[in-house]
């Protein structure tokens, strides 16, 4: 039996989709011994290794000390280096290992999987409709964020 709301509002449609998508990257990640937090981070150093991580901070939407904490936790377990800034002091620049590195393509499999479990039934177009409506929701959204 279903605990799914049968005329969700569009915000809450939202978040239990969101939930349950993250609910499921959970359970598919926990042979790595790594959080899906950290795969977030590891995805996005991936695409800009040396980034500073006040970048990243804002890049997850993260307060600066709570990814400090999973820095720490994830330079213990191997998977970044923090290393200075040679043009700021103050800073410091995000690279992944070996072992981040050698992981990232079977995790990237795994976020397929995931992906194709969510959007199965959809066709090509459907997807694709499917990723333009999201987009222009989050532009709107968006549009007032310097506004806070």
């Amino acid at each position: 039996m279903s605990n799914l709301d049968p005329n969700p509002t569009f915000g809450a449609s939202l978040a239990d989709t969101a939930r349950l998508l993250r609910k499921r990257f959970d359970q598919r990640l926990r042979f790595t011994g790594s959080t899906r937090a950290q795969w977030h981070a590891i995805f996005k150093i991936s695409k800009q290794e040396g980034m500073k991580q006040a970048e990243l901070a804002e890049a997850l939407d993260v307060e600066p000390i709570t990814l400090t904490r999973l820095l720490d936790r994830m330079e213990e377990g191997g998977w970044v280096q923090r290393q200075p800034d040679p043009t700021d002091r103050r800073a410091r620049l995000l690279f992944l290992t070996d072992k981040a590195r050698e992981a990232l393509a079977p995790m990237r499999l795994v976020v397929e999987e995931i992906y194709e479990e969510a959007l199965a039934g959809l066709d090509k177009a459907e997807r694709e409709q499917l990723m333009h409506l999201l987009s222009r929701v989050r532009t709107n959204l968006s549009k007032g964020e310097d506004h806070d």
